[in-house]
């Protein structure tokens, strides 16, 4: 999908991840390799490597490559790989609106929306899917019939730190084990993804925006999800959690009638591009 700045701007696509892709799912010989990595075994052996101290060899050429602005972060000594990914970003970097009206991003991301009626399969990147699938909660699904699916997807590039985008009594989390894949929109070429992926979700309850259930989705490899917290209260901009090395998504079920997204969101995704969006940064505005 193309991508758009909510200034207005597009920008380009195509990066290193993106070629690296391509090869693994455009011909026979990279679908091998493929296999190979995605296998939980080397899974693992990779997330040990990117834990150790001798992976903080990437850090500078990962940094050059993606032209990351490290003066967005705080100025911490990483002791591995895994440590620089899930990196602090500097506070007044990312200012939360804290407006109670105003729904916010959960990350930086690229953000594209699905409209979720009773027969619809969410096209998610390419492959359809019934937010039933997704979630593995049919119960649960129906309760988001009207609503939207609001997904975000990071990149590696991405701030990969995301926050609480309302306040509210949250449910334990629910982890649904799968099988680790990658989330760019190339692989749907070949591979249904959110069926082959790891996930995690909780439901927040909020006065202003109704039920939000809101799942992380891990990715190639490592592609591991920590979320902070189990049952409790939560508030705007708190931070959530984190993912741990490879691009990852975030996808946020709302009810129907409960929000208006932004105009420059609505347009975008009706000409079929992904925008831009940062964490904390206002999104959609409440309807009632």
């Amino acid at each position: 999908m193309k991508i758009k700045l909510r200034d207005g701007r597009e920008i380009p696509t195509e990066n290193g991840q993106a070629k690296a892709l391509r090869f693994l799912y455009g011909n026979a010989f990279g679908r091998f390799i493929l296999k190979m990595l995605i296998c939980r075994p080397v899974s693992k052996t990779v997330g040990w490597f990117l834990c150790r101290g001798v992976s903080r060899v990437f850090i500078k050429p990962f940094i050059k490559n993606n032209n990351i602005d490290m003066s967005e972060y705080a100025d911490e000594k990483y002791k591995n790989y895994n440590q620089f990914f899930a990196r602090h970003i500097k506070k007044d970097a990312r200012p939360v609106d804290m407006d109670k009206s105003h729904l916010i991003s959960p990350a930086d991301s690229k953000l594209s929306v699905v409209s979720i009626n009773k027969d619809c399969r969410l096209l998610v990147k390419d492959t359809p899917y019934t937010v039933e699938d997704i979630l593995q909660n049919e119960s649960l699904a129906k309760k988001y019939e009207g609503g939207y699916a609001l997904i975000f997807r990071l990149s590696v590039e991405d701030y990969h730190r995301y926050c609480y985008a309302v306040e509210g009594q949250k449910t334990d989390n629910t982890f649904i084990k799968g099988r680790l894949h990658t989330v760019m929109p190339i692989a749907n070429d070949h591979f249904p993804i959110y069926k082959q992926n790891c996930r995690e979700y909780c439901t927040i309850s909020n006065d202003i925006f109704g039920d939000v259930t809101v799942m992380e989705v891990g990715a190639l490899l490592v592609g591991r999800i920590v979320n902070l917290h189990q049952s409790k209260y939560v508030l705007r901009g708190e931070e959530k959690g984190y993912f741990q090395f490879g691009g990852s998504t975030v996808v946020m079920f709302i009810q129907k009638n409960k929000i208006k997204l932004d105009d420059d969101i609505v347009k975008n995704n009706a000409d079929g591009f992904e925008t831009v969006v940062k964490f904390g940064e206002k999104i959609a505005t409440a309807l009632n």
